[in-house]
């Protein structure tokens, strides 16, 4: 019996769209049933530690590994049935850029044009330095791609991606190499793209680069995703701590019990003792928090601070894979 078909956002809400998407090595299994959903006009954020998938995944997106089992659709288009409709659509930078090196940047983009069936020959020249002065290379347009920089390279490979209108952006780690200035300059086009309408999805190890350009994100774990989501969603999902620095820790403590809370006592109690309580789930809410210190100050507890340490995307990534951000790839 065929397989029954799988039906995919029909109202044009996502821009890329996976259901139980496998892929085996062999008996080994890179990508393990992930069901992924990237809407349209996000920078999305594409997360996990070496060896997690993200790359396969990506591949499979853009019809380059075929897929074990699982349906693809990209911009409303079923993959890889629809690879030549939809492939002109979409601008993607994937494992690093290749030029040939005795060629100016230009002349490559020129040249990787031509190779496109739908690029027209008559406007190339226009498209070629719109695209490089896009990135900052309008002036090292001339110069040879082999005496290019790491950072002027993954540039250039971004321009190659902008040759065409773009629905979608795949960009796998687009600020690899760069120094501070250039990421800076990624990061912006990063966000004219989005601004403009672009769909830009995003492989990153770079968790603090995320957190500044992405609205959504999804993290791999072992080739499969273990959560997905806005980014505010992601942050909520992890632990807040609440965190009081008092002589008074043990009344402190009581007080905080007494307010539905789970107090742990610092190992010394001094003039700079902190107690602390893990806010999770619903335990708390912003009304319940606003009379923690009222309450405090009430029973006599003399406080020398007061916070709530607010979970970041790297809180919830090594909760999620026990790993740091450091091996992320």
């Amino acid at each position: 019996m065929p397989p029954v078909p799988v039906a995919f956002d029909s109202g044009g809400a996502l821009a890329l769209e996976t259901r139980s998407l496998t892929k085996r090595f062999g008996r080994q299994i890179a990508v393990n049933a992930i069901d992924l959903a990237v809407p349209r006009g996000s920078v999305f954020g594409f997360l996990g530690p070496n060896g997690s998938g993200k790359t396969t995944s990506i591949r499979m997106f853009l019809g380059l590994v075929e897929a074990t089992s699982g349906d693809i659709s990209v911009l409303g288009e079923r993959m890889p049935d629809r690879l030549r409709d939809v492939l002109p659509r979409v601008g993607a930078l994937v494992e690093g850029p290749a030029f040939y090196p005795f060629l100016s940047g230009e002349d490559n983009l020129r040249r990787l044009d031509s190779a496109d069936r739908n690029a027209s020959a008559r406007t190339r020249r226009d498209r070629v330095g719109s695209a490089l002065d896009r990135v900052g290379l309008g002036a090292a347009a001339g110069k040879k791609a082999g005496a290019y920089s790491l950072g002027m390279k993954q540039r250039l490979g971004i321009a190659n991606a902008l040759l065409q209108p773009r629905e979608l952006l795949v960009l796998d780690e687009p600020t690899n190499g760069l120094d501070p200035q250039g990421t800076r300059e990624v990061r912006a086009l990063v966000r004219s793209f989005a601004a403009e309408g672009t769909t830009v999805f995003v492989s990153s190890h770079l968790l603090a680069e995320v957190e500044q350009v992405c609205t959504h994100a999804a993290i791999l774990s072992a080739g499969a995703l273990v959560a997905q989501g806005s980014l505010d969603e992601l942050r909520g999902a992890g632990e807040r701590t609440l965190r009081v620095r008092t002589p008074d820790a043990g009344t402190a403590a009581s007080v905080l019990a007494r307010l539905g809370l789970e107090p742990s006592l610092p190992p010394t109690n001094g003039d700079h003792a902190e107690v602390t309580a893990r806010l999770t789930g619903d335990s708390i809410d912003s009304a319940h928090t606003d009379a923690i210190v009222p309450a405090l100050v009430a029973s006599g507890v003399r406080v020398r601070g007061f916070r709530i340490d607010e979970p970041s995307l790297e809180d919830r990534f090594v909760a999620l894979t026990g790993e740091g951000f450091d091996v992320v790839r």
